[in-house]
This record gives structure tokens, sequence and C-alpha cells, in this order.
């Protein structure tokens, strides 16, 4: 299945049925009179947020979603039938912004969250709604009430508990493999990731989804490389796993490069609680593996980890640490919900 987290898609909700124009004619009775019905609703247009999907792929092969029309009145006073709504199935943690990408019209964070994001128009009056005294045989009835129509913008952030950053090659993926049971593509040259991948890592009695994107480069806000579109996919991470190549000359710069990135995409991403740790050092000694990470310490990235996805060691010691920060996240929001909510 390809990975796709954007999409532009045309929604119309249903136009309400027609009143009907009707009088009664019965055999043996002397009065009769309008008896037309009203019509039926039309049809909504409902998001609804589902946790089996992690792609908006099928967004790509099918763009115009239009509910039913409301049935139309009939005589005897029947009222036409309301069109059932159109449920558009999403991704958990899909945002639908309007078309200037700016306005956030909904936020499918929780699956079986559903939204009526566009309203089915009212159906019309029948000639019945329209009797008086003074006119009791209208031949009025109005027409159902139009849709709403509009283009919406899809953007899926993937819900994750910790994220993955660093260049191109510091060993992301090789960590998500060795964490979990993801097996994204690993090979030796850059932007092997081209979209993010997500594991489920079991740890102690308990688990937590980690999710790793495409490597940074500098540069990457302007469109440098891959650029930083994915950064989407790590804004609902309660913490971030920094990974740098130990065996390259300038480790403070790369921790300094991811950082500037971070910093120019915004939306709070700097200031995430982050881990640091220092991957391949399975092919360093000792002594240069410490001078690395007093490099990256005075860098400012504060306590490092020393990690080799490949070999395993110090796996376990990041994990745990996710946890720790992991655990913390989640009774602060819990917290909060508690003393929001408190009357």
């Amino acid at each position: 299945m390809k990975f796709l987290d954007q999409a532009k898609i045309y929604l119309r909700s249903g136009d309400g049925g027609a009143g009907c124009v009707s009088f009664r004619r019965e055999k043996y009775v002397e009065f009769g009179g309008p008896d037309g019905g009203d019509g039926g609703r039309g049809g909504d247009i409902v998001f609804e947020a589902r946790d089996n999907l992690n792609t908006l792929i099928d967004f790509r092969y099918r763009q115009h979603f239009k509910a039913g029309t409301g049935g139309h009145g009939m005589g005897r006073d029947r009222t036409g039938k309301s069109a059932d709504p159109l449920v558009v199935v999403v991704p958990a943690g899909t945002e639908i912004l309007d078309d200037d990408t700016r306005t956030v019209l909904a936020d499918l964070t929780e699956p079986g969250q559903r939204v009526v994001l566009l309203k089915g128009g009212d159906g019309g009056r029948g000639n019945a709604r329209f009797k008086t005294a003074t006119n009791q045989a209208p031949r009025r009835a109005d027409p159902g009430w139009p849709g709403e129509e509009r283009w919406v913008r899809l953007r899926l952030k993937l819900i994750a508990d910790a994220g993955l950053v660093g260049l191109p090659n510091a060993g992301k993926s090789t960590f998500l493999a060795a964490a979990t049971r993801a097996r994204p593509k690993i090979a030796d040259y850059p932007f092997t990731t081209l979209h993010p991948n997500l594991g489920v890592v079991g740890l102690d009695d308990g688990e937590f989804v980690l999710a790793d994107i495409p490597g940074l480069i500098e540069g990457a806000h302007e469109g440098h490389g891959i650029g930083d579109r994915f950064l989407g996919h790590i804004e609902r991470c309660g913490v971030l796993l920094h990974l740098i190549d130990a065996t390259q000359n300038d480790v403070a710069g790369a921790y300094r490069t991811v950082r500037r990135e971070l910093a120019a995409y915004g939306h709070g991403l700097t200031e995430k609680p982050q881990i640091v740790a220092l991957n391949k050092c399975d092919a360093l000694d000792d002594e240069l593996v410490a001078a690395q990470r007093a490099e990256v310490i005075a860098a400012g990235g504060g306590p490092v980890l020393a990690v080799s996805a490949v070999a395993g060691h110090g796996v376990r010691e990041v994990l745990g640490a996710l946890r720790r920060e992991i655990d913390q996240a989640r009774a602060g929001a819990a917290a909060g919900s508690d003393t929001e909510w408190t009357p």
C-alpha cells in the first residue's frame, strides 16, 4: 500500500426534496383540500476516523463526494424520505482544512470520532403547509433547499507516542527495526526512508508507538532534500528521540542542524522533551564515544546515551528513557483533563 498524507477533495451535501402540490380527492367525501407533503432532508457529509487506516491513498482515486438528495413530498400528506448521510472514512489523526490550507475545520484524533462537516438542505414545504381560512386551495409548494459545497484538504498526522528525528543515515530505520517488529527499508545511502513508518514497542508490561520520519538536512524548511513536510507526523508525539551518527566528524553540527530545522518548522517541536542518543557506537572505542558525547553535550544536547541499533547495545536503555517521558506526558495530559472538567 502506498503512503499518502495529503489530499484535496470536493464535498457536496444533498439538496432537500421538493414539496408537493396535491389535493385530496375521494369518492363520497364532500370536502377535500390540500394534502401535499413536505420534501425530505438532503444527506449530510460526515467524516469518521478509523484506527485501521494509516494512509490517504484512497482519496487519490476518488476526489468527489456527493450526498444523496432528499425524497420529494407526495400526496396524502406524505413526507419525502430523508437521504442517508455520506460517511467519509479517514485515518485517525487526520486534519480537515479549508482550501486556504490555514483554517482547520476539524481534527479527528480519536478512533470512532465523527463530525458533520456539511449539512444537507432542508426539504421544501408542500401545499398543505400554506392552507389558511382565506386560502383554502393553495397551489404553492417550495423547492428543497440546496446543500452546501466546498473544497477541503486532508492532512494526515500519524498518532505516535514517540518520534525519531535525525540526519539521513543516522540509523533511525535500523533502530525502529531493532525496537519493534516493523521492517522499514534499510540501506547505506541517504534518504532510504521516503515516508513515515510506525512500530509498536513492547517494553515490560506496556506498549507505545514509535514513528520514524525521513531524515532532515540543512535547509529542509526551504525544501532541500525531502523537505520538512513529514515533520507534521511527530507533532502529536509526546517525546522525540534524536539519533546522531557517532561515526561522523561533526556530531555537534549534526545536532544543531536538526534542532534548527525543528525550530524553523515551529508547532512546538523544540519544546517537546527529547532523548539524545549517539548511534553506531559499536564502530568506535570507548574513548572516542566519550569524546563524541562531550561534544553533543557542549552543543546543548543534555544527557546523551550511547546505542548501537545493529548490535542491540543500549537499545533497551533508550526505550526505557522514552517510556518514562511518555508516562510523564500521559500523566500530565490526564491531570490537565481532570482539572479542566472539574466543576
